[in-house]
């Protein structure tokens, strides 16, 4: 919950969440604050971790803990050495949970840090870094990430200012356009304006927030022309309209749920 800076927990079919992590309407720097998180991943040991966007620091919370360490970043120290961050957005965990994969927005790159890692811990440059451009070589203000090594070898990426998708398998010099037009803003089916959130299923179909448009689009396998599943376009708070959505999720279903930001509120679509 970026502008409360806290992160809730919502229990199944309830209807009022719970803080788990952050103090309420407190933005700040210390081990229990957050300054405008972002994203979250629980482990298979039940520890959060949280994308502090100001701050320029991720966060871990062991189980049960409401004081965070600082596993990658250095607090309240933006800049583009390997131990900085600058601007973190989304992230993603490798499947064995070894590393983790970080957009790190205003430095145009992709860095890797392994899961155990503390603050001021060097990180790997894993994608982009060379400036920002519209490029094969070059990232331009990364967002969304998605990496699951069991059906890919590839990172996926949304380039919120280029207007793009890229994959790019890690360490490589440069990745492939595979979604938008790179640089290119536009709302027709092959075109996307500031996408944010993506996920990609076991058939390589992706989906992503196409934020500017208030739409989800999602792009089968090997397929540059996308359909639109959830939001018509326009900005609104209706059932079937989204207002500057930012990330998505599917549960175990398939069900498709949007934190509809604008709206202030997450929407559920249940898969047809």
């Amino acid at each position: 919950d970026e502008g409360n800076a806290v992160i809730a927990k919502l229990l199944k079919n309830a209807s009022t969440a719970t803080r788990i992590a952050g103090l309420l309407l407190s933005a700040g720097s210390n081990a229990s604050q957050f300054n405008a998180p972002q994203g979250v991943y629980v482990d298979s040991k039940a520890n959060l971790y949280v994308t502090d966007y100001y701050n320029n620091r991720v966060q871990k919370f062991a189980n049960g803990s409401t004081l965070g360490i600082t596993m990658a970043g250095i607090n309240s120290s933006a800049g583009a050495a390997l131990n900085q961050f600058n601007g973190l957005r989304y992230f993603a965990a490798d499947a064995t949970e070894t590393y983790m994969y970080f957009t790190d927005a205003n430095n145009h790159r992709i860095m890797s840090y392994q899961m155990n890692s503390t603050t001021g811990t060097n990180g790997q440059l894993v994608a982009g870094g060379a400036g920002v451009g519209n490029t094969n070589t070059q990232l331009n203000n990364p967002w969304g990430i998605y990496y699951l090594s069991t059906i890919s070898n590839y990172l996926y990426i949304t380039n919120w200012g280029g207007h793009s998708v890229m994959r790019w398998i890690p360490g490589a010099s440069s990745g492939q356009f595979i979604a938008g037009t790179p640089g290119t803003s536009g709302s027709n089916a092959t075109s996307l304006s500031s996408p944010t959130g993506i996920r990609v299923d076991s058939f390589l179909n992706m989906f992503i927030v196409d934020s500017v448009n208030n739409r989800v689009q999602m792009f089968c396998n090997n397929n540059q022309t996308a359909t639109t599943i959830a939001g018509n376009g326009t900005a609104g708070n209706s059932a079937t309209q989204l207002s500057g959505p930012r990330s998505l999720a599917f549960d175990s279903s398939m069900n498709l749920y949007v934190s509809d930001t604008a709206n202030r509120r997450i929407q559920k679509f249940v898969k047809l």
